[in-house]
């Protein structure tokens, strides 16, 4: 496994390229006000992808995450860009982040993250019938694909590099749409 980076500096910052703390002014029903600060996220919201390498094989990436100072194993993500749908940007971070691009996409379901304090919301979207296809992205270093049976999805989270809960929840949202359990609104 990698050395993580070190940390050289850290330092308090209100505002930053993806996200901004606002203060909002709140007057509930029963008369009561508060002004709660809150996460005011920057551009059109993120995707989580879920690559089907075929039909129990989803692919998976180690990425360092600098809030824990760890790599973590989860789902590839990342932003929409500015003119993107939520599923180019799935095809698009696929590709940049596993080396592969999709065939066929789905869109399954949209997350919060902590709901209270912040306003990010991520697309969960379902990537099948896979074909090799790579583009530079913005990653300071190649990402480690490892590939795991949704089948053993217990074992994936009895590891201890796994935490994210929204790579956690798209893992089984994923495998109870494929199982023909849930169907996407």
């Amino acid at each position: 496994m990698p050395t993580p980076p070190e940390i050289l500096a850290r330092r308090a910052a209100r505002d930053s390229r993806f996200l901004r703390v606002e203060e909002v002014d709140l007057a509930f029903s029963n008369g009561a006000h508060r002004t709660f600060e809150r996460l005011a996220a920057s551009g059109t919201g993120a995707v989580f992808i879920v690559p089907m390498q075929d039909d129990d094989t989803v692919l998976l990436v180690r990425e360092y995450g600098a809030g824990l100072n760890r790599y973590e194993l989860g789902l590839p993500k990342g932003r929409i860009d500015p003119g993107e749908t939520a599923l180019q940007a799935a095809d698009r971070e696929l590709q940049e982040e596993v080396g592969f691009g999709a065939r066929k996409l789905t869109a399954l379901a949209t997350l919060s993250l902590l709901p209270s304090y912040m306003t990010h919301k991520a697309q969960v979207i379902l990537a099948q019938d896979l074909y090799p296809q790579r583009r530079p992205g913005d990653e300071p270093e190649p990402l480690e694909v490892v590939p795991w049976k949704l089948s053993e999805l217990h074992l994936l989270l009895a590891r201890d590099d796994v935490s994210e809960g929204r790579s956690i929840a798209g893992l089984f949202i994923a495998r109870e749409y494929l199982e023909g359990r849930f169907r996407p609104v």
